[in-house]
């Protein structure tokens, strides 16, 4: 699968399939991660890869919009070190699970991007040290029938761009 066809075929998903994701597809997706560049290509990313159903459960509670993450085989939670990038970590964190989201749609996963968290709740609960800001979750799993991807609304590329200046589309 090329690139631009992972990115049309990777939508959110919601209910997964009750299968464990083996270690080395979990390693595979993290190496996409781990692949991203960053601003000084400072990598001031950690991910927690959270499979412990308590662990998960607890995540899912904290967030208003995120109680499918109990269901999820493994939630991916990126956080970034604001030591090493105070400005950019949050870009630079995104950015890998961007990454992270198209491979495993390449190895047939499905993910969805959670940012329906209490960061403090995830903070304790993954024993995070307060250097690193929790950026975003990232569900990962293989996706149920009842979540095959659909058809999204995407605006055109008109509505979306300018080349030069604002609404100018000559190129």
């Amino acid at each position: 699968m090329d690139v631009l066809e992972a990115i049309r075929r990777r939508t959110s998903v919601r209910r997964y399939l009750d299968r464990e994701v083996p270690a080395e597809v979990i390693d595979r997706i993290l190496e996409a991660a781990r692949l991203a560049p960053s601003a000084s290509n400072r990598q001031p990313w950690y991910f927690i890869v959270v499979t412990d159903k308590e662990k998960k459960k607890k995540i899912a509670e904290s967030g208003r919009w995120a109680g499918f993450v109990v269901d999820a085989p493994a939630v991916i939670v990126g956080c970034g070190d604001r030591s090493a990038s105070p400005k950019w970590y949050p870009v630079d964190v995104s950015i890998a699970m961007e990454h992270m989201a198209l491979e495993a749609t390449e190895l047939g996963l499905g993910t969805c991007w959670i940012g329906s968290f209490d960061e403090d709740v995830v903070r304790g609960l993954l024993n995070i040290p307060n250097r690193y800001g929790v950026v975003a979750l990232l569900s990962v799993g293989y996706p149920s029938e009842a979540s095959a991807a659909s058809v999204h609304y995407r605006k055109k590329i008109e509505e979306i761009s300018g080349f030069n200046d604002y609404g100018d589309r000559k190129a």
